[in-house]
Formats: structure tokens, C-alpha cells, sequence
């Protein structure tokens, strides 16, 4: 590995590191610290509008459907997420947020816009097309490796 090369590679570790500890820190201070990394994520991942199956959530988050009901079931306790059966067909169960998760979704969000908008401050158009494609090769390389 070259030495630029090496460079990104751990500033990568660092940078996501530094977010998880980041949110965890702000998380733990905030009126929401009654929730665990993992469960503000599956908030996330539930989203504000789309009530999506269970399924759909736990394939999002590389979880088996096993440990996200766990999940799910702490965060219905705690009264972020409620369980939604469909009118059509009653056996399909879908997830949604509570005026409560939807609180906890924006402020979760309003966090990474914060964060995007600080790695992105004084970057020229030029420069915003090399960052988005370096995202993207990385994202597909993710999503090949998943």
C-alpha cells in the first residue's frame, strides 16, 4: 500500500470512528439517552415515512431478523417505533416511527447534515465531483462485499 493510500485508509478508520463516538457522546447527553447506538440507527433506518416490514429494515442494517426484532421490541417498549399491520393483509406487520422517534429521526438527521455540511465547506464544484465520485466506487465496492 502506497503511502497516499494508506493515508486514506486511516483517516477512513478515524473518520468513522469519530462518528460513532461522536453520536454516541451527543447521544448520551440528549433528552434521547435512553437509546443505544444500534437502536438510533434502526430508527433511522425505519425512516420517517415509509413504514417498512421488518424485513426490509434488518437487510438495510446487515442484521438478521432475529437480533432487529430484539431491537424493535426495546424500541416499541421505549416508545420510539410502533408496530403497523397492513389493511390489506393483516399478517404483513410494517414499522413506524412515534411522534417520539420522528423527534429522535430529525434530530439524528439535523446531526449528519451538520457533519456533511462541515466536510464540505470551501470545496469548489470541481472538487465536489472528485468527492462524489470516490463515494460512489466506494459504495459499490460496499455493496459488492455485502
Amino acid at each position: 500500500m502506497d503511502k497516499t493510500s494508506r493515508y486514506i485508509n486511516d483517516a477512513l478508520v478515524q473518520i468513522y470512528s469519530g462518528i460513532l463516538w461522536i453520536e454516541e457522546k451527543e447521544l448520551k447527553k440528549s433528552r434521547f439517552n435512553d437509546l443505544t447506538i444500534k437502536e438510533m440507527h434502526a430508527i433511522n433506518a425505519i425512516s420517517m415515512y415509509n413504514h417498512k416490514t421488518a424485513s426490509e429494515v434488518a437487510r438495510e442494517l446487515h442484521l438478521t431478523p432475529g437480533s432487529l426484532t430484539a431491537t424493535i421490541d426495546r424500541l416499541v417498549k421505549k416508545g420510539y417505533v410502533e408496530r403497523i399491520r397492513g389493511n390489506d393483509d393483516r399478517r404483513v406487520i410494517r414499522l413506524g416511527l412515534t411522534k417520539k422517534g420522528r423527534l429522535m429521526y430529525r434530530a439524528h438527521d439535523a446531526f449528519h447534515h451538520k457533519m456533511v455540511e462541515g466536510f464540505l465547506k470551501d470545496t469548489t464544484p470541481e472538487e465536489l465531483q472528485v468527492i462524489e465520485k470516490a463515494i460512489k466506487n466506494l459504495e459499490n465496492f460496499l455493496s459488492e462485499h455485502s
